[in-house]
């Protein structure tokens, strides 16, 4: 018996549900295909939102380019281990802060030249030594509210913040003069699907991600993996952001 996992209600992680469901076999005009070529299955769960999002950054939002000292927040997410690789792979040199001593070995092993610990460490004062005093082009944040407004003294006139991601909670309000304030910064938010809404943009961004990862250039982590049935305590983990790189579901 085929199982899904269905939700009839909001809340938390308790409302995901372990279902039978009966699927039946392909009727007229309908195939059941699997097909796998120089990545994984267990890659390809892994790498899509993730990669794609990261292509997007560090290719469309700000083009990195060799030379450029940049600054990444969660440096060991899913996000974040492909994007420290593939910014490093078009020479960059890229700071990434983390929580742990753990993920600060995660990181550096996967294109971080050097790792802050926020929760220890000043990650201002540690940029300023890092970069010899000089103020970075761009800052890639995916934690939201705990690490939005500090990392604007990161950035050199004109600079760009990134924020892509809130794992610590929405960010704040801001009052846009404070951009001006700190040296007529930019600010973006940006979504994926709005990168990605038409053909030609998804198929050139994910045909992209998938000739770095086929040619190893980037690898992609898969940590942790959860039988589908225990969906709930991959969510329970993520939000307790026990994890690093990616997590998977399997049957």
């Amino acid at each position: 018996m085929l199982h899904a996992i269905q939700i009839r209600q909001t809340g938390g992680p308790e409302v995901l549900n372990w279902t039978a469901v009966d699927v039946g076999e392909p009727g007229s005009g309908q195939v059941r295909l699997r097909q796998a070529d120089a990545i994984s299955f267990h890659q390809a769960a892994a790498m899509m939102l993730q990669g794609m999002t990261a292509q997007v950054l560090i290719r469309q939002v700000y083009p990195v380019k060799a030379g450029d000292l940049i600054l990444v927040h969660a440096a060991a997410g899913g996000t974040g281990l492909i994007l420290g690789q593939w910014a490093a792979g078009l020479g960059a040199t890229v700071i990434g802060t983390v929580s742990t001593e753990a993920k600060a070995e995660i990181a550096h092993a996967h294109g971080c030249s050097h790792t802050i610990l926020y929760t220890r460490q000043d990650f201002v004062a540690e940029v300023s030594r890092i970069s010899g005093g000089e103020k970075l082009p761009v800052v890639f944040d995916s934690v939201g509210k705990d690490t939005f407004l500090r990392p604007l003294d990161c950035l050199r006139p004109r600079g760009l913040m990134v924020t892509f991601g809130q794992a610590s909670g929405p960010i704040d309000p801001i009052a846009p003069v404070l951009l001006s304030q700190k040296g007529s910064l930019f600010l973006t938010r940006p979504f994926l699907f709005h990168y990605i809404e038409r053909r030609d943009a998804l198929e050139a961004s994910a045909n992209e991600l998938f000739e770095v990862v086929a040619s190893g250039r980037v690898r992609i982590n898969v940590n942790q993996r959860f039988a589908l049935k225990d969906a709930a305590d991959a969510h329970k983990a993520l939000e307790a952001r026990a994890t690093s790189g990616s997590t998977i579901l399997t049957i």
